[in-house]
């Protein structure tokens, strides 16, 4: 809905940049394949379990109020505007940013994010060892995915309504009032506050119950279940992704299923600072002393103290990531080539990415003022290179990871 808006083993540990409880382990290919397979059954079922036929009431009306464009104050902007079904429920716009507003002439400050397998989230809150993990939006300060659609109704730069009263007389008037009324009560309108309580409650619903929102059906689904065969070239990707002293995608993406998921979710929803190039094209960066950070502000407002945290963005699942037309929370690069490029040379050879200054040296994370460029993860492989070393990918490797990232597009037929 947000317009402004990525096998462990037992032992946490916390690193200097790496703001996660991160746990590492060598994964066999042949071992994560058996492991995955037996997940490969739940997965088909959880794919098939909840379609528009099988929805509650309230999920019913969820789906009508995600696509309803008369909620907005321009009259032309749904959640659906800003979160493709086709694209794995993420940004459609080829621009890094969404404009919204009465006159749709606001800009938004981040990319919207992928709704897609959020239901396996939780609320925002701190692990044991001190780790931020769960938490809705890049930067986690929605606790559910009824209040991450809270915002966007009221956001100048999205959907714009001046008030909750606004808002609920758009849905008193809609054609669907009558389900909305009988899945809340015939008198549900006569109080605002708890009508838009309800509306919000139906999206979440319909984002949970909808199989579209967690669909299982990649070709990493089908062959982990061993209904499809890798090519050699998926595998030595799949390889690479798990390979702690390679790829090492797992580390933040892991490839194995958790507890609460019939299968692999390609995110432990934990928050990293990975000191992304600062976008351009987003017109709050003109000015040079707007700085999005994250967990610590400014769109969130309670962490603000916790400077050790600036940075830090939520880490999305990669499922579908090949659909999208933009990566990370500043839509800086677009393309999955240019992804996979940025995390093995960023400091190998930072010119590639960073601006220079007068002397010809980059300026590292330069979308981060100077005094938070030390939360940056620089410790995990493949970050903890130096200027001048080889990245831990070559090339060919790189085409490598990328063959796999495209096995987790939903949708695929054998």
């Amino acid at each position: 809905m947000l317009i402004s808006e990525d096998l462990k083993n037992n032992h946490p540990i916390r690193l200097n940049g790496r703001v996660s409880s991160r746990t590492f382990a060598s994964i066999a290919l042949l071992a994560l394949t058996i492991g995955l397979g037996a997940c490969g059954g739940a997965a088909d079922k959880s794919s098939a379990a909840a379609s528009a036929d099988t929805m509650s009431l309230a999920a019913s009306v969820g789906e009508k109020i995600f696509k309803d464009q008369s909620l907005s104050a321009s009259g032309h902007m749904a959640c659906a505007t800003c979160h493709d079904a086709a694209l794995g429920h993420a940004s459609p716009f080829s621009a890094a940013i969404a404009f919204g507003g009465a006159n749709l002439d606001q800009p938004g400050t981040r990319v919207p994010p992928a709704l897609g397998y959020l239901r396996f989230n939780s609320a925002f809150h701190f692990e044991t060892d001190g780790t931020p993990a769960g938490g809705f939006t890049w930067d986690g300060r929605a606790n559910s995915l009824a209040d991450q659609a809270r915002g966007p109704f009221l956001a100048a730069n999205e959907m714009a309504n001046p008030d909750v009263e606004s808002v609920v007389s758009k849905l008193r008037a809609a054609p669907y009032a009558q389900e909305f009324k009988a899945a809340f009560g015939a008198d549900v309108f006569t109080n605002p506050a708890i009508a838009f309580d309800r509306a919000v409650f139906a999206l979440e619903r319909y984002q949970r119950e909808d199989s579209d929102f967690a669909r299982f059906s990649s070709k990493f689904d089908a062959f982990t279940a061993g209904k499809a065969k890798f090519t050699d070239q998926e595998l030595r990707g799949l390889a690479l992704f798990n390979r702690t002293d390679k790829g090492n995608c797992a580390g933040c993406h892991p490839s194995t299923k958790p507890t609460n998921a019939p299968a692999a979710l390609f995110t432990d929803f934990t928050y990293d600072s990975l000191g992304v190039p600062r976008n351009n094209g987003i017109p709050a960066n003109a000015d040079a002393g707007y700085f999005d950070l994250g967990l610590c502000g400014p769109a969130r407002a309670d962490l603000g103290s916790r400077t050790d945290l600036c940075g830090s963005f939520k880490v999305p699942s990669l499922r579908n990531v090949a659909l999208r037309k933009r990566f990370f929370h500043n839509g800086h690069f677009d393309s999955l080539e240019q992804v996979v490029r940025f995390y093995v040379t960023r400091d190998t050879s930072p010119e590639l990415w960073f601006p220079l200054d007068p002397l010809g040296n980059p300026i590292l994370y330069n979308d981060l003022p100077d005094t938070q460029r030390g939360n940056v993860n620089v410790t995990e492989v493949p970050y903890n290179r130096q200027r001048g070393d080889a990245p831990f990918l070559d090339e060919p490797e790189i085409q490598d990871v990328i063959a796999f990232l495209r096995t987790l597009t939903d949708g695929y037929a054998p």
